[in-house]
């Protein structure tokens, strides 16, 4: 009789941070290795499905799969964004579940947390644009907004620039900033902290390194605050967070797709969608630079913008590289979805007709 047995292997949050996969390094390898694969057509990314539930606010569940050629593994994440749930209930705007099943019988091998992974995969994008478009003697970086993104962006960042040694805050209350603080210091204990009293400005001037990590739709970054002949980078996180000029001044405007930015709600696509910049105005996107097929940062006084939508292959890749880790460790809950066909079992006075 044949096997008719399926199990998966279930990975919780907790798992993966003790399998270890907390890992920035092999993180942004395997961030890097995914853009360069998708570019040459080792991965398929159709599109997404996205459920959009309050328009004002844009609470969504959006559905997006993609497919490692290579390691024949399927993934298919399940993320939900709902921005007002930190004022509301005091709990995170975001959480993701992702399936992982291999593509030789169609199986599912591994159901695991995905907000890990998408947090990640956050920071490892803008920190990969970082490597290779902010300055090398980068020292100091100021973040716009205080939670989890800005908080795996900063551990990104550290991990490509470990030159920066200061980093300032700025969030909407003073209070967020000391819990910024509270928990970055003893990750970072090298770095010097600032807390800027909810001072936006204070943040972005005089930074190497300028991120804006927060939900709202509202231009708090102002352009007047880059100093365009610094060398700054500016690492945008989200949609709408900094007035249009600051794209317009920029020398390079580097994308992870623009084919994806032009059309979603970020300050780029407004820049766009008002006639102030067409295709030609972008520099290229990542990738480009990653395989070294365009040049980055080619001075010490461009001032880089560089904007990120989110790729969902890229989650799919840091999930099988977790999904990995965890297994060949014996870490996670292996589970079965089923132990036999349902005609192998006794159904005697089981079924309803």
């Amino acid at each position: 009789m044949s096997d008719h047995s399926i199990n998966i292997r279930y990975l919780s949050q907790e798992d993966l941070i003790e399998a270890g996969c907390f890992d920035f390094p092999t993180c942004l390898k395997a961030a890097e290795e995914a853009l360069v694969r998708f570019k040459n057509g080792g991965i398929l990314f159709p599109d997404k499905t996205v459920q959009i539930f309050k328009e004002e606010t844009q609470e969504r569940i959006n559905i997006l799969p993609a497919t490692l050629l290579k390691e024949q593994i399927n993934g298919l994440k399940n993320v939900s964004v709902f921005p007002m749930n930190p004022r509301t209930y005091g709990t995170q705007n975001l959480s993701a579940t992702i399936l992982l099943s291999k593509i030789d019988k169609g199986y599912p091998v591994c159901v695991m947390d995905g907000t890990l992974v998408s947090n990640i995969r956050v920071a490892c994008v803008g920190a990969t644009a970082a490597k290779y478009l902010s300055r090398k003697d980068s020292e100091t970086i100021g973040f716009i907004g205080s939670g989890i993104q800005a908080r795996n962006t900063l551990l990104g960042m550290k991990s490509v620039r470990p030159s920066l040694k200061v980093c300032k805050v700025s969030s909407q209350f003073d209070y967020e900033e000391k819990d910024f603080i509270d928990t970055m210091q003893p990750l970072l204990p090298d770095m010097k902290f600032i807390a800027c009293g909810t001072n936006n400005e204070k943040a972005a001037r005089e930074s190497d390194i300028v991120c804006t990590a927060v939900s709202c739709q509202a231009p708090l970054l102002k352009a007047a605050w880059i100093d365009t002949k610094a060398g700054v980078f500016y690492n945008h996180i989200g949609g709408w967070e900094d007035e249009v000029e600051n794209v317009l001044q920029a020398d390079k405007l580097v994308t992870d797709s623009w084919h994806v930015v032009k059309h979603r709600g970020q300050t780029a696509c407004l820049a766009y969608k008002q006639g102030l910049i067409d295709d030609n105005f972008v520099y290229c996107d990542l990738v480009d630079i990653v395989d070294g097929t365009r040049p980055g940062r080619e001075n010490d006084r461009e001032y880089i913008y560089f904007t990120a939508t989110g790729l969902s292959y890229i989650d799919i890749m840091l999930a099988n590289t977790m999904y990995e880790k965890a297994a060949a460790k014996g870490i996670g809950t292996v589970l079965p979805l089923q132990a036999m066909g349902e005609f192998e079992h006794d159904l005697v006075g089981k079924i309803v007709l």
